[in-house]
């Protein structure tokens, strides 16, 4: 009688019970779903719920389940034609109070779903998703540096006591009337940037003395190659934080970007976070004027601009003078102020100074947020702020504080909802785009080629695992079924860590199963033929057991090691794919040492350790 560990069978009994529980999302399929998000990002209550079902009960639908998921009401429906009609009714019937995204959910037990368990994630070509592809404005990457140019360029000349009459930009050039002719080789001097990449030229007239800037037709090329690359990081960052699973974002010639997003939940916010670009101004606020009245006379005062509350809808004036933008914003960070929803921020050290000298020149006085957010309209979608042909600037106050005290490069933003809170933040720390986005191709791929492709692999899997099974049960007879056994486990562990974390699987993923399966049966092969030549030897069969894993765990751990070596640089430097095989291989490599070395010997031991006399094996 052979005593094994009693922590070792407690061990792999926990690990098989956590992987099954993880697994078993997969075995219930899913269902065309609609997911519901409320256009003004409040959060779903039971009256929205109630409003939601009433209408799909005017049109005789019954959903399968409804159930809240954060800020989304998921509805399950039993057809694509079911979902493709509650879609209808609930835009014709709500007016545009719902953004309604087609999804699929599972048909999951409410007990797994609410202890969080989730089915594992399917790539583009299994499960369907989105596919974008986008042009970046290279022109309005140029507009955007001079824009930043005529900001500089103000600063500098303020610091230097250079008096200025105006400065402006248009088409590529920079213009700026001075004062007084005598300043003109120092302005010049100033604002002439070490690298070269500025032509300045200087004029002198009837109409006063004035300087030109321009940038090198070198720095224009370097400006938009940047800003393409800017764009992509920024992208990339902004689907990271979306949570999507291996996501594709690349570079398609010389101006075009594509996004692949497999499986996704939402596309629709996908839509709006991946091509906004959000920022935020800080502006005193004008407390001399009336906004009302100038709201009504449309006379807005000198060195004022007119506003629009977003709390209220009512009018406010603010200063023109920018306290601090969002270029200056190195971090953003969704959090809790006093039990409300509110946005922590953090500025470079020219925001911090600028805020620093603001807040101990006008503490007492009130400072408003503006919340700037330029996006390409869908189609039906209306703008309520600034609009050219397809894209809208829409520019309002969501915040207005009074200084209590003296502040500069930490403080927090409040007056939000929580889903904004949180877009706001996720915007504003992936980074702004540096140049304007337009779409140019968006392509859904349907999950018809997805089930043929998952049916197929799936075919291929269980024609393996059948033929593997007969094949070890008949050579190595009752230690076979016992490879079997642990071959299963093996398959249930891996797809439980691909649910837990939430890795997509494609269709080399599949490919990558049943390729760890076969090393997982060879590590069995391994074990059994060291068991065979003991016994040969003349040996025990007990101790035979024992000298067939010891002596076999040297090589498996060898052999495997070195693929996984293989499996974790193709997971670091691959993408999409050839990243998901690499994902499946190394976690099924990580699972079949431990199913082989550990699982079938705990296995073995149960068997066959607990007899007293142990004459023969079936092997």
């Amino acid at each position: 009688m052979y005593q094994f560990a009693t922590w070792k069978y407690w061990l792999v009994i926990s690990v098989l019970v956590i992987g099954t529980l993880f697994a078993l999302p997969n075995i219930y399929g899913r269902d065309p779903a609609l997911q519901l998000s409320r256009s003004d990002r409040h959060p779903i209550d039971d009256a929205t719920i109630q409003r939601v079902l009433k209408v799909l009960d005017d049109q005789h639908i019954k959903p399968n389940a409804q159930y809240v998921e954060g800020d989304r009401l998921v509805v399950r429906l039993n057809s694509e034609e079911t979902r493709a009609k509650a879609r209808t009714a609930i835009q014709e019937s709500t007016a545009g109070d719902f953004t309604v995204a087609l999804s699929k959910a599972s048909r999951m037990p409410e007990w797994l779903r609410k202890l969080g368990f989730k089915p594992m994630s399917l790539g583009l070509d299994l499960s369907g998703g989105v596919h974008f592809v986008y042009e970046v404005d290279t022109a309005g990457a140029v507009n955007q540096a001079m824009e930043t140019l005529e900001r500089d360029v103000r600063t500098i000349l303020r610091d230097k006591n250079i008096h200025y009459v105006s400065v402006t930009s248009e088409n590529g050039v920079l213009r700026v009337n001075l004062r007084d002719a005598t300043d003109l080789q120092k302005a010049a001097s100033a604002i002439t940037p070490s690298d070269g990449s500025l032509v300045v030229e200087t004029q002198t007239n009837a109409d006063g003395s004035s300087l030109t800037a321009r940038y090198t037709d070198k720095a224009l090329k370097e400006r938009q190659q940047a800003a393409v690359e800017k764009n992509i990081l920024t992208l990339r960052n902004r689907v990271s934080q979306l949570g999507i699973s291996e996501p594709l974002v690349a570079k398609q010639g010389a101006e075009r970007i594509v996004v692949e997003l497999p499986g996704i939940d939402d596309p629709n916010q996908a839509i709006r976070v991946l091509g906004a670009t959000a920022t935020l101004e800080f502006r005193m606020v004008d407390e001399i004027n009336n906004a009302y009245e100038a709201m009504r006379t449309k006379h807005i005062p000198l060195g004022s601009k007119l506003y629009m509350r977003r709390d209220d809808g009512g009018p406010i004036l603010l200063k023109r003078e920018v306290v601090v933008s969002g270029e200056q914003l190195t971090d953003a960070t969704s959090t809790v102020s006093e039990g409300q929803p509110a946005v922590s921020v953090k500025l470079d050290a020219r925001g911090g100074d600028a805020m620093l000298k603001n807040t101990q020149q006008n503490v007492g006085k009130p400072m408003a947020t503006v919340y700037i957010e330029r996006k390409r309209l869908a189609q039906g979608e209306q703008c309520k702020g600034t609009r050219v042909n397809d894209d809208c600037t829409e520019e309002n106050v969501i915040n207005v504080a009074t200084i209590r005290g003296v502040f500069s490069s930490q403080f927090q933003i409040t007056g939000l909802q929580a889903t904004e809170a949180k877009d706001l933040s996720l915007l504003l720390r992936s980074g702004s785009l540096a140049a304007p986005l337009t779409m140019v191709e968006q392509r859904t791929v349907g999950p018809s080629l997805g089930n043929d492709n998952i049916d197929k692999g799936v075919r291929a899997m269980e024609i393996g695992l059948v033929l593997t099974f007969i094949f070890m049960a008949i050579y190595y007879r009752a230690f076979g079924w016992v490879a079997n056994a642990v071959l299963l486990s093996n398959l249930v562990l891996t797809v439980g860590l691909l649910s837990m974390l939430q890795a997509s699987l494609s269709l080399p993923g599949i490919a990558a199963v049943v390729f760890h399966l076969g090393i997982a049966v060879d590590a069995n092969i391994l074990i059994y033929e060291r068991i065979r030549e003991e016994l040969r030897n003349g040996n025990s069969p007990m101790s035979s057991i024992n000298a067939g894993f010891e002596k076999a765990f040297a090589t498996i751990a060898d052999s495997n090691v070195t693929t996984l070596i293989a499996g974790i640089v193709l997971w670091g430097f691959g993408t999409g794919t050839i990243k998901s095989f690499a994902i499946v291989m190394t976690l099924g490599i990580a699972t079949s040492l431990f199913t082989s070395v550990v699982g079938s010997r705990a296995l073995v031991h149960f068997v066959w350790g607990r007899k007293k006399r142990l004459e023969s094996l079936s092997i």
